[in-house]
């Protein structure tokens, strides 16, 4: 380059009195108004458009910022600058100053997931792995903070940058998030919404230290190993079914099974017995009198109703304090609600002693169903 290049090029900036940018990208966040050796004329015009703020740094201070708007630049509009120059009476030649474009827009639909699985510990399952993945919105609302704690001296500060500064402290924050909520692990996928909302107002004060707002964060989805949803859908079942009337049931099909397997004479006597047999076991199951034999007349005088039973009752013990009494099913909702879990001392009429809930025999079906007990040796 020859040096009357050299010179053209320096009047051609230095002379320069519009200062402005204009956008062409979708994902630039800050630019650098470029000129010759950073000088700026007096009174040159600031043109900031909407969605844009103009930050002015001087040797590595923040100076002045404007919002959208056409400014004339002097020391009546500069005052941090014009305090930063040592400018007393006004200056009338160019003076040194970098401008940096920053794109307030709102950012949406940017992506976030855990790379690798996190490890959460249920009461039931134990250690268990979960992965989560979503988006969130976000906008720069303090421009000035935002340059000098994350952008420095970038002269083309793009989306791509800062997210992958933001991922990671979403991850972070996610995870503390989610170990601390203390959740059963069939919840999480039931409580995005909430649980989004949370994580929000937790990340928030992070993301302001850095001048990002954090608009929006949702949590579109929270897997987990498909073994673990399986015993997951199992346990469900086995919490809701009774046991007892389920035993009633297949009993009375094997005999109705058994009579339809004989044959002959014996075996239609048979039928007839284990119908009667039956009819009998699924009147006791539906609340209906059992069917009686041919010829009209009961094979026994009806009886009168035993007693109505007495409802039990427990008492259980929370942070040292003896609470109830309760009956079964509102203690199993306290169970169900982390109230109380499989340690917790309960106490009912007849028990000599405290005793945690694991180990007392009626309510071990909390804990996902008993196990029978080893089958009798001949």
């Amino acid at each position: 380059m020859s040096i009357f290049d050299e010179i053209k090029k320096k009047l051609s900036h230095e002379f320069i009195d519009i200062i402005e940018w204009l956008d062409t990208t979708n994902d630039t966040i800050v630019h650098r108004f470029e000129r010759y050796q950073n000088e700026i004329k007096n009174n040159a015009q600031l043109i900031v458009r909407e969605g844009q703020t103009a930050v002015f740094i001087n040797e590595g201070q923040l100076a002045d910022v404007f919002k959208p708007g056409t400014y004339t630049l002097n020391t009546q509009n500069l005052p941090i600058l014009t305090t930063l120059k040592g400018w007393k009476y006004g200056f009338d030649s160019p003076f040194k100053a970098e401008v940096y474009f920053v794109n307030t827009h709102l950012f949406t639909d940017e992506k976030w997931g855990t790379k690798n699985p996190f490890i959460l510990s249920d009461d039931r399952f134990g250690l268990v792995e979960i992965r989560a993945f979503g988006t969130y919105s976000f906008r720069i609302n303090d421009p000035g903070k935002f340059i000098i704690d994350v952008v420095g001296t970038d002269g083309n500060f793009t989306n791509y940058e800062v997210n992958e500064h933001l991922k990671s402290l979403i991850v972070t924050r996610f995870t503390d998030t989610v170990g601390e909520a203390n959740l059963p692990i069939e919840l999480y996928a039931a409580n995005t919404s909430e649980l989004s909302e949370t994580c929000q107002e937790v990340m928030q004060p992070e993301f302001n230290r850095v001048g990002i707002e954090l608009e929006k964060f949702y949590i579109e989805n929270v897997s987990m190993p498909e073994e673990l949803k399986k015993e997951i859908f199992e346990y469900s079942r086995l919490d809701k079914l009774d046991m007892t009337k389920l035993a009633q049931f297949k009993a009375a099909k094997s005999m109705e099974l058994a009579a339809k397997n004989e044959g002959g004479t014996a075996g239609a006597g048979m039928g007839m017995g284990m119908g009667f047999v039956l009819a009998q076991q699924m009147g006791g199951l539906m609340g209906q009198p059992a069917t009686q034999p041919f010829g009209g007349q009961s094979a026994q005088q009806p009886q009168a109703p035993p007693p109505m039973p007495t409802q039990v009752t427990y008492f259980y013990a929370v942070n040292g304090h003896q609470l109830g009494p309760v009956a079964f099913d509102k203690l199993k909702e306290l169970f169900a609600s982390r109230t109380i879990n499989r340690d917790s001392l309960i106490w009912k009429q007849g028990m000599a002693s405290w005793t945690a809930l694991k180990e007392v025999e009626e309510l071990k079906s909390f804990l996902g169903g008993n196990t029978p007990p080893p089958l009798p040796t001949a």
